[in-house]
């Protein structure tokens, strides 16, 4: 039997297609808008900087709709947990340059074993880093925004992400990167 490469009826359209989650219940974080001008960070500091002086959280939304603002950086996650199996790693694609001014794929590569869970299901959503240019975006929840492009290994991974204890995003939902506390409630 084939391993699932996710938690849904899978689509493929020259790639697997993952599509935006923006649905919740009324006020929970489901995405986040960098701020401008904030300070650098040092990537040798893991868990060191509060969340809240880079990123304005964002919140659900009853119409689960979200209005992407031109050069504004967001961090979203996909609708469908995924996971990589042993013998390929993956890319995350635009899903159609012609759809408009805005890109998915800025840090899309997974390793193989991203997103296996313990049982044999997928655990990890890709998480989206975001931008559009020139004019406003309106993203809607469930709405294709990426393919996942894989590419076969000569062999099996000996060592699948997820395996120690250093995997910082295995299993993931939403995330901002390890560097960041995580943002505080309410």
């Amino acid at each position: 039997m084939a391993m699932a490469l996710v938690d849904s009826d899978p689509i493929f359209r020259e790639g697997l297609i993952l599509r935006v989650a923006l649905n919740g219940p009324l006020g929970q974080i489901i995405g986040y808008r960098a701020n401008k001008n904030a300070d650098v960070i040092d990537v040798d500091r893991p868990g060191h900087y509060p969340a809240e002086d880079f990123w304005e959280p964002i919140r659900a939304r009853a119409d689960s709709r979200l209005i992407l603002d031109p050069e504004e950086f967001y961090i979203l996650a996909s609708r469908e947990k995924i996971q990589i199996p042993s013998d390929l790693a993956a890319e995350l694609a635009p899903i159609d340059p012609a759809i408009g001014e805005f890109r998915v794929h800025y840090a899309g590569f997974f390793d193989p074993g991203f997103g296996q869970g313990p049982d044999g299901a997928p655990c990890a959503r890709a998480v989206l880093e975001v931008r559009c240019r020139d004019v406003p975006f309106l993203l809607e929840d469930g709405q294709p925004v990426g393919r996942l492009l894989y590419e076969d290994l000569a062999d099996a991974a000996d060592k699948l992400y997820g395996a120690t204890a250093a995997s910082n995003y295995q299993g993931q939902g939403l995330k901002l990167s390890k560097h960041f506390r995580d943002y505080p409630e309410g």
